[in-house]
């Protein structure tokens, strides 16, 4: 069926024959496709290189869950926002999560900005706005952002129409994380290596540094591999 949706079969025959190196036209003719809709599902899903058929697969029916209609909103009650929370709810929330940033060694109030940020449907917020929801001052909120910023956890766009200027999650800000986490890791791993034939690999010492540099380097790929694949899906 050519205007029929692609199967679990149809995105692993796509998946093999991109492996052997078959042009989009020569797969889907094999699909009795067009070769538009073989090239789309490839680019969607990672490209060349990295389409997998189980994840293109899972990603495909994450989609079809959006699309999906949403139920029509109970009566929420007095005081409360649109899906029916109250504000104490959002605010306790916002408090216990930006105790957990704080942990990781962030700035206590841009753990606050980032943690109320997260906690806002929009996934962004105007300085008044965090003002008025932090019960702080401008400098303190503008310092907090600032720092955010350097981080790259948000960025700042204008309202359009306005002078004021929001503030948003980055989306790709713990990809990018993960990834300097791994390569701070291969870092690591390449010192301990070194470490290693320089104290003589057969001593106890050099056997732990080689021991150290091992579970780095393993732990670091799958790092890469994992946030390279979730990275992709989520994009969806």
């Amino acid at each position: 069926m050519p205007g029929g949706r692609l199967s679990q079969e149809d995105r692993r025959l796509i998946a093999a024959g991109l492996a052997r190196g078959l042009g989009y036209a020569d797969i889907a003719r094999q699909l009795h496709r067009p070769t538009s809709t073989v090239s789309r599902e490839v680019t969607r899903n990672g490209g060349p290189g990295r389409y997998r058929a189980d994840a293109a697969q899972a990603a495909t029916a994450v989609r079809s869950r959006r699309r999906a209609p949403r139920p029509k909103p109970v009566e929420k009650p007095s005081g409360s926002d649109e899906y029916g929370r109250p504000p104490a709810l959002l605010a306790d929330f916002s408090a216990g999560f930006a105790e957990l940033f704080a942990q990781t060694g962030m700035p206590k109030m841009a753990s606050a900005v980032l943690a109320r940020l997260y906690a806002a449907d929009s996934g962004s917020l105007t300085a008044a706005d965090l003002v008025a929801h932090l019960r702080v001052s401008p400098a303190t909120v503008s310092a907090a952002v600032g720092y955010l910023e350097e981080q790259a956890l948000i960025r700042r766009d204008r309202d359009q129409g306005s002078r004021r200027d929001r503030y948003r999650i980055d989306e790709s800000a713990w990809y990018r994380t993960t990834l300097a986490g791994a390569r701070a890791n291969e870092r690591l791993a390449a010192k301990a290596r070194d470490g290693a034939d320089t104290l003589g690999a057969a001593t106890p010492a050099g056997l732990r540094l080689l021991g150290m540099s091992q579970y780095l380097e393993r732990v670091g790929l799958d790092m890469v591999r994992s946030a390279e694949r979730w990275r992709a899906q989520l994009a969806e």
